[in-house]
C-alpha cells in the first residue's frame, strides 16, 4: 500500500511537472496561436471606461479574439505616445486620426477601408477628413458640432423668439435686446466667448474660412494661399461679440465661460460644441434638456445659416498587421456601430452623435445634439476646416494677431494681411 501510494504520488508529481513545464516552455502557445489580438490606441480619455467595457462585451461574443485598449491623453501627449509605439515596433492595430495630415503621415500603415459597411453607411461628408485619392483610410468615431450655443430660457425671458432668428440682422437685433435686459435677467453680458483659448478662436474661424474653399477639406488642406473671402462677415461677428462679451475678453477661459457663466445663466451665448453636454449634465441635467440650443452663423450671405459639424476623429486600421488582425480590427469597429447594445452605449453613455445612417436621431439623448445631427443630415453645415490649416497656423500665427485686434492694438486689415502671409509661407 505504501509503495502504491508512492508510485501514485510520483505519477501525479510527474504529470504536474510536465504540465508546468509545458506552460513554462510555451505549452500554452497553442491557445495563443488561436487568439487574434487587436490593440486599440484610444486618445479620447472621456471614453476610456465605456470602450474598455465594450471590448469585454465583444470578446464575450467573439471567441478567439482579444481586444486590448490603451487610452492615452488627459495631459499626456497622445501624438508623441502614438509615435513612440510605432518607433518601438509596438504598433497598434487600430488608432485615431485627426484629419488629412494624419492620413498623409501614417499613410504607409493605413488599410483601405472603402469597402467596409461603415464606410458605406457613413453620413455624407463625414468621410472627407480621412479620404485620399478616392480611398477611405479612416472611419468616423463620431460627429461633433459647434456654433453659437444659447440659453433659450434667457432668450425667452428677454422676449426674443429663437425660432424667428433667420438672418444675421435678426441675430444682431436679438443680441441688442438681450443686452438691454441683462440687468433684469441677472446677466454679466450677452456673450461668454473665451478668447483666452486658442482652440476656441480656431474653431470659430472655421465658419468664415471653409466657404472660401467650397467647404471641401481636401481643398483647404491643399491650398497654397487664403484670401479671407468672407473677412467682412468675420469682422461683423467678431465686433458684435467683443462689444457684448464678458470683459476682459482675453482673460476669459473655457472653465469660467462654460462651467460658471453659461451654466449659471450669467451669459446667454457661448461659442462651443456638443462636447460641453456631459459637463452641463454633471452640473444640471435639466439645462441640456430645457435650456440649451444652437444657432447657425450667417456667412455666405445674411440668410444662409450654417453650423460647423463633422467628424473630428477617425478610426484607422494598421494594414501591416497579420491579415487575421486586420480583419478582426475591421469587425470590431463595425460591431461598435451596428450591434444593438453597443450602439446604445455609443449614444447614451459616450453621448456621441453618431456618424452613420443606421442610427436614428431619436437615439440621441439631448435636444441640441439632435439639432446638430439634423443640421448635418440636411447639409446645413461647414466642416471642421481648422483641422486642415497649416501646422501651427491657428495657435502661433493667426491667434496672436486675433487677440491683438480684440485688444484694439491692430486693425482688422492687419489681422487678415498677416494671416495671408503666414498661410502662404507655411504652404510653400
Amino acid at each position: 500500500m505504501k509503495r502504491s501510494k508512492l508510485i501514485l504520488s510520483a505519477t501525479v508529481v510527474a504529470a504536474v511537472g510536465l504540465l508546468l513545464g509545458a506552460c513554462g516552455n510555451g505549452g500554452g502557445s497553442a491557445s495563443s496561436k488561436d487568439t487574434t489580438t487587436v490593440d486599440v490606441f484610444n486618445i479620447k480619455v472621456e471614453t476610456k471606461d465605456q470602450l474598455d467595457e465594450l471590448a469585454k462585451k465583444y470578446e464575450e461574443s467573439h471567441d478567439g479574439v482579444k481586444i486590448n485598449v490603451t487610452t492615452v491623453g488627459g495631459g499626456q501627449d497622445a501624438n508623441a505616445a502614438l509615435q513612440s509605439k510605432f518607433s518601438s515596433g509596438d504598433e497598434p492595430s487600430v488608432f485615431l486620426l485627426g484629419g488629412l495630415a494624419d492620413v498623409e503621415k501614417w499613410g504607409d500603415s493605413l488599410a483601405d477601408l472603402s469597402d467596409t459597411k461603415l464606410a458605406k453607411t457613413a453620413i455624407e461628408g463625414t468621410l472627407d477628413g480621412a479620404t485620399k485619392d478616392g480611398k477611405v483610410y479612416g472611419l468616423p468615431m463620431n460627429i461633433e458640432g459647434f456654433g453659437l450655443l444659447i440659453n433659450k430660457e434667457l432668450f425667452k425671458k428677454a422676449g426674443v423668439d429663437v425660432e424667428g432668428i433667420k438672418s444675421y440682422q435678426d441675430f444682431e437685433k436679438a443680441v441688442k435686446t438681450l443686452d438691454s435686459k441683462k440687468e433684469d435677467l441677472g446677466m454679466k453680458a450677452v456673450f461668454g466667448f473665451s478668447a483666452k483659448e486658442f482652440w476656441v478662436v480656431s474653431q470659430y474661424s472655421a465658419h468664415f474660412t471653409s466657404p472660401e474653399f467650397d467647404d471641401n477639406l481636401q481643398k483647404i488642406y491643399d491650398a497654397k494661399t487664403i484670401d479671407f473671402k468672407y473677412g467682412d462677415q468675420f469682422k461683423k461677428y467678431t465686433d458684435l461679440i467683443n462689444k457684448y462679451n464678458v470683459q476682459p475678453i482675453l482673460s476669459l477661459d473655457y472653465s469660467t465661460s462654460v462651467e460658471e457663466d453659461f451654466a449659471n445663466d450669467q451669459v446667454a451665448i457661448v461659442h462651443q460644441g456638443n462636447w460641453i453636454v456631459p459637463t452641463l449634465n454633471s452640473l444640471d441635467p435639466e439645462f441640456t434638456q430645457d435650456k440649451l440650443g444652437i444657432l447657425p452663423l450667417y456667412v455666405k450671405d445674411d440668410t444662409d445659416g450654417k453650423i460647423a459639424a463633422g467628424a473630428p476623429w477617425y478610426w484607422g486600421v494598421n494594414k501591416n498587421k497579420d491579415e487575421k488582425v486586420v480583419e478582426a480590427s475591421k469587425d470590431f469597429l463595425e460591431w461598435l456601430y451596428t450591434d444593438k447594445d453597443a450602439m446604445k452605449v455609443v449614444t447614451d453613455e459616450m453621448e456621441f452623435i453618431p456618424a452613420y445612417t443606421n442610427f436614428s436621431s431619436d437615439a440621441i439623448s439631448d435636444p441640441t445634439s439632435k439639432q446638430i445631427f439634423d443640421y448635418l443630415s440636411d447639409g446645413k453645415v461647414v466642416p471642421w476646416a481648422h483641422n486642415q490649416y497649416p501646422d501651427g497656423f491657428s495657435q502661433t500665427q493667426f491667434y496672436p494677431e486675433f487677440q491683438k485686434y480684440l485688444n484694439g492694438d491692430i486693425s482688422w486689415d492687419e489681422v487678415l494681411t498677416k494671416g495671408k502671409e503666414a498661410w502662404a509661407s507655411d504652404r510653400k
